[in-house]
């Protein structure tokens, strides 16, 4: 669609030609109800100033027709001025008043104001969903982030209908609410929920050392057919904990009002940071049992968002290429305030071992890039919601703590807030409030951390002469600058009882190739050296050999749970690496994974073993490991504290595994009752696990998920329905399944996934194969007609990795070296899969 895609330029062309006093605007939701109706009416106020009287811009609007457009009283010719994506003016005034009327399009993708019928009642849901820029497809505005303002929003809806929107309810005519105004917040922030929401409601209070206080009205929010599930108590729990832990710190008290927590169904991300109204993924609300990680990670994300409100809210970047700016900062102050204010005092080793797996991944794919990065577009900006740009973005936060002081840091925000607050800022209004309050050159720190892309990787090489000292290698990844680090190191012994413990640790600065560490003179040559131990920076750890041999054969024997999950990481990492092989990796998985008491570092290594098993492994031993994963998993299920996290951890991965006609009995068994482990209990969640792989085995059919369905006829449900349909192993099913997805739009954003999730199937790469070529020809007219979250997930989740030989791999090569021309964002995504199955060739043939 012309214009759609929003460039920097355009945006600071416009930023420098106008500001907005503020918006009004007023939205009629009553025809979400009618099963046909698929508009609603949106009608926009918007007063605004203009530098060069006489001057022309835009205003963006994505919305299937506009009725009316008033500016300065002067009506427009709709047909002339509105182009599907934008709306031209011209001959603006000093001061001017825009209005338009229009009629929006109720989403099915995500995106804009999402329209969901839960199948369990029949009640209709709807939210919106902005980020980067969708605003536009809800009401008209000037769609950028420094093009901040006001809002007032009213709201028409039936009136049994719970509705919320950013600022607190003020009055009520009849189906109309209206809502308080906002303060100066950016059009991709704002938000409205509305539906028959399950609503739990709560307080938070505060009193500062001044004598103010703060009172903060809390709700949470879910369908009403998931209430029975919905632990608000524990998110209430949370948000208190997080509310005072970013008052003590922050010293800003919390600007927007009230705080609403909405869980919403089909839901794209994580979580979404609007102001005083917070949105969820549903599947935060557990509806089985689930292990202490998930309520760790809900936590996390409870956190992340609240850490928003300050962190991207209250103070904006002013484009997207400085969107580390929020989203780094929150990802950091999530795992921060979780370990310092609530019971997950471990959250450092699961963002150690989960969280910057996906950066080191991100950082080495051909697309990376620096954590403040260049972003041309939307489409740019959209991509980089990415694992450099939170978690890399957040290990470098952690390192520049380490290198500055934590004091400095929470002063240096402090100043931060306080000098910016409703405003828009750049890297350099936040690296010089860190270079008052640390002494730092934070110049130089900021070229080398947050400028430039890569990763290092750090490797201990023991010398011992008289002075015993320990050199430290910082080996180069092309394209890496060598980087200062603050790290410590641990030195590591194995003890009479098999203990693997520390009994030295050293903090200090690496830079440059060598590093020569003089404080462990006379020390005797330890069984293990841990660089970067407690994880204070960011970089790939690797090993002597002798500290690798050791964990080949000790690794469970290692007593400190960050240690120990620092350890699996690298290891993990040389595998990926092809610098361990595959089924060496499964070997440890097998040998040492029953004894890791963590549970998110133990999923976490189901997860790479049966990466490693799909992709790493030479593909004649495939077979041979599966067996072996399963077997594993079987024995460790039954081993396992009835009725424990680790147990239904063992469980899922052992349903993951199986494949032998033993294997898949058992897990007919435990669907029908026949079978039976003590203490595992066979919610109906675990159900569903439980058939997915009887399914792509072809022991369960049709019938059977139909059966399933029948006993779970949910949202939920319906999604896991449909992913085992998919994963059925049948030319006519793989076709089907093809046509849902890519040759119709009629599936949903939730139902698309739940499609390509079922559709590739490992154990079907034969017929998988002919998708490959199909793959490669229809990605241009995918990525042009579908939008760009389905696009996405089209482009990511069928390519043909499963295909990993050379044949593929120069298919893709041929379609990245004939299609010049491509979107930018859609070349980036063939190439990040292209790399990921090079990788995989290059693993297995290590492995052989």
């Amino acid at each position: 669609m012309p214009g759609e895609n929003l460039t920097r330029d355009e945006a600071r062309e416009r930023a420098g030609l106008i500001s907005v006093d503020g918006y009004e605007v007023s939205l009629d939701l009553r025809s979400a109800v009618l099963p046909h109706e698929d508009t609603f009416r949106s009608v926009t106020t918007v007063r605004f100033r203009c530098t060069r009287p006489g001057a022309a811009t835009f205003v963006d609007l994505v919305a299937p027709s506009v009725s009316s457009v008033l500016l300065n009283g002067r009506e427009l010719d709709p047909a002339v001025v509105f182009d599907g994506s934008r709306i031209a003016l011209e001959g603006l005034a000093e001061t001017n008043e825009l209005v338009v009327d229009a009629a929006c399009a109720y989403s099915r993708t995500g995106e804009g104001l999402h329209r969901f019928a839960d199948p369990e009642d029949g009640e209709v849901y709807l939210y919106t969903q902005y980020e980067p820029a969708d605003a536009r497809r809800v009401f008209a505005n000037f769609e950028q982030p420094d093009l901040k303002a006001p809002f007032t929003f009213s709201v028409t809806a039936p009136e049994h209908w719970t509705v919320l929107g950013n600022g607190e309810q003020t009055g009520r005519d009849g189906e109309t609410r209206h809502f308080a105004t906002t303060e100066p917040i950016s059009t991709y922030i704002t938000a409205v929920v509305a539906g028959p929401y399950h609503v739990e409601r709560d307080h938070y209070s505060r009193t500062f050392d001044d004598g103010g206080r703060l009172e903060i009205p809390l709700s949470a929010l879910c369908r009403r057919s998931l209430a029975q599930h919905f632990d608000a108590a524990d998110i209430f729990q949370v948000t208190r904990q997080g509310l005072d832990f970013f008052h003590d710190h922050f010293d800003y008290p919390y600007p927007f009002g009230k705080y609403d927590q909405a869980f919403v169904p089909e839901y794209n991300i994580g979580a979404m940071e609007n102001p005083g109204l917070v949105t969820f993924r549903e599947e935060f609300v557990f509806r089985g049992k689930v292990t202490q990680a998930s309520y760790e990670s809900r936590a996390t994300v409870v956190l992340h968002e609240m850490a928003h409100m300050w962190f991207g809210d209250l103070v904006t970047m002013e484009w997207w290429d400085d969107l580390w700016l929020k989203e780094s900062f929150a990802d950091f102050m999530g795992s921060f305030s979780l370990v310092e204010a609530t019971r997950f005092t471990n959250g450092w080793i699961s963002f150690a071992n989960r969280r910057k797996a996906w950066a080191y991944r991100a950082d080495q794919l051909p697309s990376t890039h620096p954590i403040t990065a260049d972003i041309r577009d939307l489409e740019d900006a959209k991509l980089n919601f990415d694992g450099i740009t939170y978690s890399k973005g957040a290990s470098v936060l952690k390192q520049l703590v380490a290198y500055a002081g934590q004091d400095a840091f929470l002063e240096g925000t402090r100043r931060y807030f306080k000098r910016h607050a409703y405003g828009n800022t750049r890297l350099t209004d936040l690296l010089s409030v860190l270079a008052e309050t640390s002494g730092r050159d934070m110049a130089q720190w900021s070229r080398v951390w947050l400028q430039t892309a890569g990763v290092n990787s750090l490797t201990p090489q023991i010398t011992y002469g008289a002075d015993g000292r320990v050199e430290q290698l910082a080996v180069l990844q092309e394209g890496a600058p060598l980087r200062p680090h603050r790290v410590a190191v641990g030195l590591y012994r194995c003890g009479a009882d098999g203990a693997l413990e520390r009994y030295a640790r050293v903090e200090t600065d690496v830079a440059g190739e060598r590093t020569a560490i003089g404080e462990l003179a006379g020390a005797e040559r330890p069984d293990l050296v841990l660089v970067n131990d407690d994880d204070l920076t960011y970089c790939k750890t690797r090993f002597d050999q002798g500290s690798l041999d050791t964990l080949r054969g000790h690794l469970g024997d290692l007593t400190d749970p960050m240690a120990r999950a620092l350890s699996w990481s690298a290891m993990w990492n040389l595998t990926r690496d092809g610098l361990l092989p595959a089924r060496d990796y499964i070997g440890l998985v097998l040998d040492f994974a029953g004894r890791e008491t963590d549970i998110g570092v133990l999923q976490m290594l189901h997860t790479w073993a049966q990466s490693a098993l799909d992709h790493y492994v030479a593909p004649e031993w495939r077979a041979e490991g599966g067996r072996a994963l399963a077997a594993g998993a079987l024995r460790e299920l039954r081993a396992a504290e009835p009725g424990s996290g680790h147990q239904l951890a063992w469980a899922r991965f052992f349903a993951s595994t199986a494949s032998s006609e033993a294997d898949l009995r058992l897990l007919r068994g435990l669907l029908a009752g026949t079978e039976k482990i003590d203490g595992l209990e066979v919610d109906q969640e675990l159900r569903w696990t439980l058939l997915l792989p009887l399914a792509a085995y072809g022991a369960a059919g049709e019938t059977d998920i139909a059966a399933e369905l029948a006993r779970d006829n949910t949202a939920s449900g319906k999604r896991h329905q449909v992913r085992c349909l998919a994963a059925r192993p049948s030319a006519e099913v793989k076709a089907a399944a093809w046509q849902q997805v890519v040759e119709s739009d009629e599936l949903s954003n939730a139902m698309v996934e739940a499609v390509i999730s079922g559709f590739g199937q490992p154990n079907q790469r034969e017929l998988l194969a002919p998708y490959a070529e199909k793959y490669f020809a229809v990605l241009e007219r995918v990525w042009a007609q579908r939008s760009i979250e389905i696009g996405m997930a089209i482009v990511r989740g069928l390519f043909p990795i499963l295909q990993a030989h050379q044949e593929t791999a120069n298919a893709a090569a041929t379609w990245l070296d004939t299609h010049p021309d491509a979107a930018p964002a859609l070349r980036r995504l063939v190439l990040e899969s292209h790399d990921d199955l090079n990788r995989a060739l290059r693993a297995q043939a290590a492995d052989r």
